[in-house]
């Protein structure tokens, strides 16, 4: 199964082209999958306290925490889509790690207290959107959110793509890069 983890807000933004990009090949192919539209499902980012108390049991009371931990475990392909404001990702999805990567689903420690992956998803295609250039998100995407993050739950095989000069760029630029992700999915 396909997992699609969309974050952002605005229905006529390009993260949305590329989302349906995705969506159209995958319908186009027969190939099963499902979407965590993290703004249309009402998603709530804070850590609150109660959801603290039950995170290191693995336990949840958000209902949509549960079901995104059921669709993760379910999942062979996950394909993250977001746009990087002020050089990371948008709060609900730093929100979404955050709260569904519980212990027991996301991950588990040895009896030496290594942590280790509980999830099993082999390949990652991590999509983002800026203004800037790409190196100068390298070491928040590359060291942090795919080695420190990802890689730690289980979550492998990611593959990162940005398209650069998104608002402010060529039209050519944009269309390059639906043609770069249709090809990648």
């Amino acid at each position: 199964m396909t997992t699609i983890i969309y974050s952002h807000p605005w229905q006529g933004s390009f993260n949305r082209a590329i989302l349906d990009v995705i969506e159209e090949k995958l319908l186009k192919e027969k190939r099963a999958f499902q979407v965590i539209d993290l703004i249309a499902d009402g998603f709530n980012p804070t850590m609150t306290e109660s959801d603290l108390a039950g995170y290191n049991r693995g336990k949840t009371q958000d209902p949509l925490v549960a079901k995104y931990g059921e669709m993760l475990q379910g999942t062979d392909d996950l394909i993250i889509i977001f746009p990087i404001w002020w050089g990371m990702m948008p709060a609900i999805f730093k929100g979404f790690i955050d709260k569904v990567l519980l212990k027991g689903l996301a991950y588990r420690y040895s009896d030496e207290g290594a942590m280790l992956p509980a999830l099993n998803i082999r390949r990652t295609l991590l999509i983002t959107t800026s203004q800037g250039p790409t190196p100068l998100y390298r070491h928040f995407i590359e060291d942090t959110l795919i080695l420190f993050v990802l890689n730690s739950v289980g979550i492998s095989g990611v593959e990162w793509l940005n398209c650069e000069r998104t608002a402010h760029g060529p039209r050519e630029n944009r269309e390059n890069f639906l043609k770069t992700v249709k090809a990648k999915v």
